[in-house]
Formats: C-alpha cells, sequence, structure tokens
C-alpha cells in the first residue's frame, strides 16, 4: 500500500514537471496550430503541403542548431542571416569556373569557417560581446555581398544535377533531400548536445562559465567551437538556398537570423545560456513555418504575418525572461 501510495503522490509532481517543460507546451501549440489550419485552410494537411513546408522549414532548421548551440553556451549570433548571402558568391562563382559541386561547396564552407573562427575568437578569446560582434559581421557581409555583386544576382550557369537536386530532389518522391539533411543533421547534433562531452561542456558554460572554469572546462574553446559550429551550420542553409532559387542573390537571407531566434527561443533556448534543447528548437521551427504556410493559405496580407511573427518573438523573449528571473528568484 505504502508503494502505490507514494506512487500517487508522486504522479502530480511528475506531471507538473512535465507541463513546465516549455518543449511540451511549444508541442501542445504545434498540435492546436495545425488543427485550426486543418479546418479553415483547404489542403493545409494534404501530404504535398506538409513536404513543401518541411522543405521550406529545412534552412531555418539546420541554422537553427547552430544558433541554439551558440545560445546554450551563453552567447549569440546574429550573422547567420548574411552569411547565408556570402557564401553563396564562392560557391556559384567556383562552380561556374570549374563546373564541379565539391569544389564550389567546399569555397563556400571554407568562408563560413573563416567567418565563424573570426567570430569565435573575437568574442571567446577577446571578450567582445557577442552580440555587438555578430551584429558587426551581419553588416559587414551584407555590405560586402552588396559591392561584389552590384545588388545584381550571379547566376548559376553551371546548371549541375546534383546542385539542383538539393533544392528539388526528394527522397522516395516525398520527402525533400533537404529535410532529409536537415533532420540528419538535427538528430546527430542532439545526440552530440545531450550524451557527449562536448554537450555536457556546452551547458556547463553557458549555466555558469566561472564554475565551468574551475571544473577545468576550457571555456574559451568551447564558445570558439560553438561559433564555427553555428557559421558552418548556416553555411549549409546558405549552399542549400542558392540551389533553390539558382543564384547568388544579395537579398538572401534578409531577416533570416530573426526568424531563427524566435524559434530558437519560442522552443525553450533560453538567451541566458545554459538552457534548451534541439528538439524545442525545432519544435519552434516548425511553428513558425506551418504559422506563416496557414496565414498564407487564407490569403492574409503579408504585413499581417510580419506583425504575428514580431508578437510571437516578444513573447518568447518575455517568457524566457520570466523564467530566468524566476530561476534567479528575483
Amino acid at each position: 500500500m505504502s508503494f502505490a501510495s507514494d506512487r500517487l503522490e508522486g504522479a502530480p509532481s511528475v506531471w507538473r514537471r512535465l507541463i513546465a517543460r516549455q518543449e511540451v507546451a511549444v508541442l501542445v501549440c504545434l498540435l492546436a496550430l495545425l488543427v485550426f489550419f486543418s479546418v479553415s485552410a483547404e489542403n493545409f494537411l494534404s501530404t504535398r503541403n506538409i513536404t513543401n513546408v518541411l522543405g521550406q522549414a529545412s534552412l531555418a532548421l539546420i541554422a537553427g542548431i547552430g544558433c541554439a548551440v551558440v545560445f546554450i553556451s551563453g552567447e549569440v549570433d546574429i550573422s547567420i542571416g548574411s552569411l547565408l548571402a556570402t557564401v553563396a558568391v564562392p560557391l556559384i562563382v567556383v562552380m561556374n569556373d570549374t563546373n564541379s559541386l565539391f569544389l564550389g561547396i567546399s569555397a563556400a564552407l571554407v568562408v563560413g569557417l573563416a567567418v565563424g573562427m573570426i567570430n569565435g575568437f573575437l568574442c571567446a578569446y577577446v571578450g567582445l560581446n557577442s552580440l555587438i560582434v555578430t551584429l558587426g559581421m551581419m553588416f559587414v557581409l551584407r555590405g560586402g555581398v552588396y559591392l561584389y555583386t552590384g545588388q545584381r544576382a550571379i547566376a548559376d550557369e553551371a546548371g549541375l544535377d546534383s546542385f539542383i537536386a538539393l533544392s528539388d530532389g526528394r527522397l522516395f518522391d516525398v520527402l525533400p533531400y533537404s529535410a532529409v539533411i536537415a533532420i540528419v543533421l538535427l538528430a546527430a547534433f542532439a545526440y552530440v548536445l545531450r550524451y557527449r562531452p562536448f554537450g555536457r561542456q556546452v551547458y556547463a558554460v553557458g549555466g555558469n562559465s566561472e564554475v565551468a572554469r574551475l571544473a577545468g572546462y576550457d571555456v574559451r574553446r568551447i564558445k570558439f567551437a560553438c561559433f564555427v559550429i553555428s557559421s558552418l551550420l548556416a553555411t549549409c542553409s546558405g549552399i542549400i538556398l542558392a540551389a533553390r532559387v539558382g543564384s547568388a542573390q544579395h537579398i538572401a537571407g534578409l531577416n533570416f537570423e530573426f526568424q531563427v531566434v524566435a524559434a530558437t527561443v519560442l522552443g525553450g533556448v533560453s538567451l541566458s545560456g545554459g538552457i534548451g534543447s534541439l528538439g524545442g528548437m525545432a519544435l519552434g521551427v516548425l511553428i513558425l513555418q506551418f504559422l506563416s504556410n496557414g496565414l498564407r493559405s487564407l490569403d492574409l496580407p503579408t504585413e499581417w504575418q510580419l506583425v504575428i511573427t514580431g508578437l510571437i518573438i516578444i513573447a518568447a523573449v518575455s517568457l524566457d525572461e520570466v523564467k530566468r528571473r524566476r530561476a534567479h528568484g528575483d
């Protein structure tokens, strides 16, 4: 009897902890969103529409992994939108000159790696504020693309089938390859963050960098690695976007960083560091993507879509601040 009573008494506590997890609340919101639009918008839950949304969400999902990793480490990276436009330039130029997808992708990854290393060095080793550094990098990259392209698109003249497949190809003629790539990367990094030493170090550094340092963790190296990861994953999104539009465009990724940040915070990744999961981030991305898709299905003007997205960002940041204050007893 005693054992059964303990279980009954413990059940409400377990249930409260489960409900308190933001990932659960976000999942409930996503399901409610799906139900609402399935009733109000025709063909919303069709296989074609669902797979299209997953393909569109893949860019934010891939970049969101890196954004979440940086946030969990206690830093911020808002240069990812401009990086999408930047890496497309060497990708397309090199492919046009060499007719090689491998060399084009390699060139894009080198540029992405360089940006991540600069961000990481300035923030982790020099000690500059990550918001200011990545904000400055955002403008530098965007301005550089404007100057190089003359604000004109650089078309993909190579027309490689393998490159086009990154955008148009589908696994079993159903799931876009971009979504497959996003799911694989999400699973891989979720495993690393949850079960590998590096993941535990990232959470420790984001939770309290001084305690992590006293525990023997190389705080600067870990934060540096997080910025590199963020830039490389944003580069992957940039490559897929370039394949989708068939060119390098100076306006590519405009405001993309804010969509990713909104989805990441909405999914429960704290701006103060040390809290959150990639699963929650993925749910945040899906909510914003299905919301945008559903509003378009209802023929709601773009202006209202922007307003609603902005309100979601404010609500998500406000919720994160409330949680932070409760955790610190403020």
